[in-house]
């Protein structure tokens, strides 16, 4: 990558550690002192999160096709102000219904402002060279937790929630709405559209050999590809959220003490960062299918490990149980930037990946409440759902290839 795209890297990764800060990330931190505060209940504040993520879902191809259009410089500063907005009426907040309405806002914002929009700008920006720089974007965010969590729980500390909700909303447009507003307004340069390496190194897609050796063309949008992409990232996004919500819960119910599911549960974060550094190195020199491939069935082969393992191999194989999902899921957060990209060509991108990932939004509303349900009744059995569903992900991922020539 050049310099000017490294800037351009730090700046909207920069932006997007912010972005999820100080909302995917919020609740774990305030969720307890603003149930308390409002005189409701801590689920009902998880209710009102799960609310903004249905919020932001249908928005995803609106944002794609405006940034298409007009570019990330022109969208991102608009959700920089919504997030901010949204951040203050939580803030101010005094009962069910402000809570609710503010989180609202905070979807709309997270419809328009998150990895989705920031992949669609890089595209719109480098086009098939954008594979690295996407990468970039989620080693930057990748620190979102790291960061946001311990800032929370200061601003929290000194402040109340309500200062802390505050502060975020001033980071957005003090910090935030900076970083987007200074994005380059370049638009996608025409020899970006069918050129699959413009002569930077290592960010360039791969051609497919098996479509280039048939001579087909990329498939067209609401193809049959589209669909099964759509599913693969629907089924990721559920076991994402679902682990990233009930694994601690997950590895006490399976046999290990709260001590040891903290410990082990905190080994994803580092393990998603390793694997977004071994597509940064790697395996950007594979097609990103390939790379989609190992990372869908990584969580099912560490599940199944954990499932069949006996007492005495279950504090050994539940690290490798997280560190599998992790690595995964890492890449996995890259391959719905770079897949539908290598696929489909960057012409439309912004919309075509609003549209895919589309149900990714919806299940990963859903995937708190119905994996906990599941939790409850069947234990660490639960854990064949999510097998079972990442094996699927797989098939289809394997399949795919195939399906390019008939599509």
């Amino acid at each position: 990558m050049t310099d000017r795209t490294w800037r351009t890297v730090a700046m909207l990764g920069s932006a997007q550690t912010l972005a999820f800060a100080s909302t995917y990330y919020l609740p774990a931190m305030l969720a307890a002192p603003m149930a308390r505060d409002l005189g409701v209940s801590t689920p009902l504040v998880f209710s009102a999160f799960s609310l903004a993520m249905l919020v932001s879902a249908p928005l995803g191809p609106l944002t794609g096709r405006a940034i298409d259009r007009h570019g990330g410089h022109v969208v991102l500063p608009i959700t920089s102000v919504t997030f901010a907005a949204g951040l203050a009426a939580l803030s101010l907040a005094q009962g069910p219904l402000g809570l609710f309405a503010a989180w609202v806002l905070i979807g709309v914002g997270m419809g328009g402002g998150l990895y989705e929009a920031a992949f669609s700008t890089l595209v719109r920006l480098y086009g098939t060279r954008s594979r690295s720089a996407i990468t970039g974007i989620t080693l930057v965010a990748g620190f979102a937790s790291t960061a946001g969590w311990p800032l929370s729980a200061c601003m929290e500390a000194h402040w109340g929630w309500r200062g802390a909700c505050a502060g975020w909303a001033a980071l957005h447009l003090l910090v935030g709405l900076p970083l987007n507003a200074c994005l380059p307004r370049r638009p996608l340069a025409a020899g970006h559209a069918r050129t699959p390496n413009d002569g930077e190194t290592g960010d360039a897609i791969p051609e497919d050999p098996l479509r280039a050796a048939a001579g087909t063309t990329p498939p067209a949008p609401g193809t049959p590809t589209a669909v099964a992409l759509a599913t693969v990232f629907a089924i990721a996004w559920f076991i994402s959220t679902a682990m990233a919500t009930h694994l601690p819960q997950l590895l006490q119910v399976a046999g290990l003490s709260l001590a040891a599911a903290v410990s082990v549960g905190a080994l994803v974060g580092p393990a998603q960062v390793a694997g977004r550094l071994a597509e940064f190195g790697l395996l950007r020199h594979l097609h990103p299918l390939l790379s989609a491939r190992l990372a869908a069935v990584a969580h099912p082969l560490g599940a199944l490990g954990l499932l069949l393992a006996s007492a005495p191999l279950l504090g050994a194989l539940a690290p490798v149980f997280v560190l599998l999902h992790g690595t995964g899921n890492g890449i996995l957060t890259i391959a719905k930037g770079t897949l539908p990209l290598a696929l489909f060509g960057p012409v439309g991108y912004g919309a075509r990946l609003g549209l895919i990932m589309t149900p990714a939004r919806f299940t990963q509303a859903l995937a708190p409440p119905l994996f906990g349900l599941a939790l409850e009744r069947w234990g660490a059995g639960a854990l064949w759902i999510t097998a079972a569903l990442g094996g699927l992900a797989f098939s289809i991922l394997l399949a795919l290839r195939c399906r390019l020539t008939a599509d």
